[in-house]
């Protein structure tokens, strides 16, 4: 690493702190979201649950705590594998369409809030029954076989080598928009299932996903990812919508995201695609160049097509997949740069991020990183912060999950 020395993630100071910062994040959630209703509860800054009487649970909350304690379970942390239960019996019994298939986005304790079917949903729904089968869940291949199904018949347009976004209940299409965020999410899923199963379909669909996303449309725009398109996947530039999951203009966060996601599936594919490592490398660096805060540091939530910040809030989860990308670009295009942005990237959580008095993260922080609620309402969410933690401890080879269990020999 020339000047730098020993790369972080190599040494024994460094990686004891980030088993420590994990271990603070499972012991912020794993029994405070736990809700004896079902599902899980979405906390607050000072971990409670947000409306305990009758929370609103959503399918990615559901599946991403069961993801990250089948995480747990393979670590063997006690008391995951009753999260991982309690997550997939939900999974299967509430949100699941018995009668029409699929999986609903949200309920509550009186039944379905929004019926809808969405691809992003059914993502992590494929992502968490992946994980719970590498932990040994009893019914993790019936709910792989089942998403899949759902994902192949409903979901899956061969002619874009790409999903759908959204369905009404009874599977009505919702016309006129194809979204990135959906399909970069089924990328990692489509990863892990690949893992699981060792299926190829699986990776041949993550492999034509990427090749649309970010060799093409990424690639077409300077490798500034395009987050909304019409059904042809032609960008659309005026989007507007949903600014929680469909946030107008750009978004960095997820350019480092896929940068991390392409390489994994670089390796996976057994390093065939040149394309993919060269795309990595740029989607880090525009997403440094053009998404980072000079002056007070963080990411800018997003910009606009003239690269200029739009929102300006820097969140938790772009610093933690900066984290992620950086620790893969480190080990396969090993450079001073991504070493120092690793650095500089844990720098910026560690003293912005971190809740040292309450627990957890931060989720959102005003442009002068000052706490703030307008996005999120406290602390829902383990699932990148935990990530973040735990890939630099693992070889950049696949799936966390995976390096997990070759790790430790199962």
């Amino acid at each position: 690493m020339g000047h730098l020395g020993t790369a972080w993630r190599k040494r024994d100071y460094h990686r004891q702190w980030l088993w420590r910062e994990a271990n603070r994040l499972f012991d912020f959630f794993q029994n405070r979201a736990f809700n004896p209703l079902g599902g899980f509860h979405e906390l607050d800054a000072e971990g409670r649950p947000i409306n305990p009487g009758n929370p609103i649970r959503g399918i990615h909350s559901t599946a991403r705590m069961v993801h990250c304690f089948a995480i747990g379970s393979l670590l063997g942390r006690p008391g995951s594998d009753d999260i991982v239960d309690h997550g997939m019996k939900f999974l299967w019994e509430k949100h699941r369409d018995h009668e029409r298939g699929g999986y609903h986005w949200s309920l509550d304790n009186a039944g379905l809030l929004d019926a809808s079917k969405q691809g992003y949903g059914h993502a992590f729904v494929l992502l968490a029954s992946s994980s719970a089968k590498l932990a040994g869940h009893p019914d993790a291949d019936r709910m792989i076989a089942d998403v899949t199904d759902v994902l192949e018949s409903r979901f899956w347009e061969a002619k874009h080598g790409a999903i759908a976004e959204e369905f009404e209940a009874d599977w009505s299409p919702v016309p006129g928009y194809r979204g990135q965020n959906s399909n970069m999410h089924l990328t990692e899923a489509l990863m892990a299932a690949f893992e699981a199963t060792g299926e190829k379909s699986y990776l041949d669909k993550a492999e034509s996903i990427a090749d649309l996303v970010i060799r093409r449309r990424a690639g077409e725009n300077g490798f500034r990812v395009p987050e909304h398109f019409d059904e042809n996947w032609v960008l659309d530039k005026e989007y507007r919508g949903n600014e929680m999951f469909r946030p107008s203009g750009t978004t960095p966060g997820h350019w480092l995201e896929w940068s991390r996601l392409i390489l994994q599936l670089y390796v996976l594919g057994g390093k065939k695609h040149d394309w993919m490592p060269e795309a990595a490398k740029a989607l880090f660096a525009q997403s440094i160049a053009l998404g980072w805060d000079k002056e007070k540091s963080g990411f800018f939530y997003t910009l606009d097509w003239a690269d200029e910040p739009a929102k300006r809030n820097k969140l938790w989860w772009p610093m933690a997949e900066g984290v992620g990308a950086a620790a893969f670009l480190a080990e396969h295009l090993p450079s001073d740069f991504h070493e120092t942005w690793y650095r500089k990237i844990w720098d910026g959580i560690s003293r912005h991020f971190l809740d040292q008095d309450r627990g957890g993260w931060h989720e959102e922080l005003t442009e002068d990183l000052v706490p703030s609620y307008t996005l999120f309402a406290g602390k829902g969410d383990i699932y990148h912060a935990l990530q973040a933690c735990l890939i630099p401890l693992y070889p950049a080879t696949g799936s966390l999950t995976k390096g997990i269990v070759e790790a430790s020999g199962h």
